[in-house]
């Protein structure tokens, strides 16, 4: 299930349109439904039945309102209540396990913050106060899980400089209370695209900076990230998905601004460089999102170099060049890190 998106770079311009796809069968998506509101740079979680939609660009300014969608159904989403803040948000992220949605806020307008929000994802009603994370560093950060921990990477915070951080936070999903140091990245990152298994999360860092690095972390423990190896490709504002065994990498700005059509890959349970798995379709950055089955990875919309409505797809267990999908309802980009949702990723 695709999820509104912004149509003017950073939300200027959302949509509220919800559309699905078969990730087995090819073909354009269905619309599902509509968001309550137009919302871009939101944050996303959910469970194996129910899918999570809070915050986010709703021009012409943010909402504090959480949506939810029953995936196995069609249908408009449905109010599921407010995030534990007055003020509108963006820069939101989400993961989850099957039973509970973490939220870091990333900016309560108008200034970034440290705030955890939490949802028992069969309730409808108010998220909760979790807890703080270390600092108020998590826009654009990358989010990891496993079904017992939730691990936050990375993040853009402002006007404190350096602007860029390299912090790890952790918490116990099944337990509020402030997160705790996980230890730091290799760099100092935004936008960083993660992937994980059960048991390890990847990190592909994405400021230009440290455009093509990866880092990995065992979620069970603590400590500073151990290299993984690089992808073959710097760039920013790329877009990731994985099953339980393999990650993809895909697109984002490369150095200069030029967007890139590469397709890297890694298997998450062993080290080494990223090897290229193909092509996407065109160059492509600043996607609505990517998700997955177990078998088969989607990646939708962006901007290429305009923003356009394509899907294209992979085979996880083969390598080659993507493959037209179909196409979104609406043209769209820049969704948020969580921006598309699925009940069969990354052996959750």
């Amino acid at each position: 299930v695709f999820c509104g998106g912004g149509e003017g770079g950073s939300g200027q311009s959302s949509v509220n349109t919800m559309e699905y796809v078969t990730i087995a069968q090819l073909g354009n998506t269905v619309d599902f439904g509509d968001l309550i509101q137009t919302r871009s740079n939101h944050a996303t979680c959910s469970s194996p039945t129910r899918g999570i939609i809070a915050g986010g660009y709703m021009a012409p300014g943010q909402t504090n309102g959480i949506e939810y969608i029953t995936i196995s159904t069609l249908g408009n989403g449905a109010e599921f209540g407010d995030l534990a803040v007055t003020a509108g948000t963006y820069g939101t992220s989400g993961c989850s396990n099957a039973v509970r949605g973490i939220f870091t806020l990333g900016v309560v307008q108008p200034a970034h913050t440290n705030i955890l929000n939490f949802i028992t994802i069969a309730t409808l009603g108010d998220a909760k106060d979790f807890g703080d994370v270390n600092t108020s560093n998590k826009y654009g950060a990358g989010n990891t899980a496993s079904p017992t921990r939730a691990v936050f990477g990375g993040g853009y915070t402002e006007p404190s400089s350096p602007y860029l951080k390299d912090i790890m936070d952790y918490v116990t999903i099944a337990q509020t209370g402030n997160a705790v140091d996980f230890g730091n990245l290799s760099n100092a990152s935004r936008v960083t695209a993660s992937v994980n298994s059960t048991t390890r999360g990847v990190f592909g860092l994405a400021h230009p900076g440290a455009g093509n690095i990866l880092d990995f972390i065992t979620i069970s423990t603590t400590g500073n990230v151990t290299d993984f190896g690089d992808r073959t490709v710097a760039s920013d504002y790329p877009t990731a998905t994985s099953n339980s065994t393999r990650g993809l990498f895909a697109g984002g700005d490369a150095p200069g601004d030029a967007a890139n059509n590469v397709i890297n890959f890694i298997t998450i349970a062993t080290t080494g460089n990223a090897i290229d798995f193909g092509d996407l379709l065109s160059r492509r950055t600043r996607f609505v999102g990517a998700t997955s089955s177990s078998t088969r990875a989607l990646f939708a919309g962006g901007n290429s170099p305009s923003q356009d409505n394509v899907i294209q797809f992979v085979e996880f267990s083969t390598t080659g060049d993507a493959v037209d999908f179909g196409d979104l309802s609406t043209t769209a980009s820049f969704g948020s890190s969580g921006g598309t949702i699925s009940n069969g990723h990354g052996g959750l």
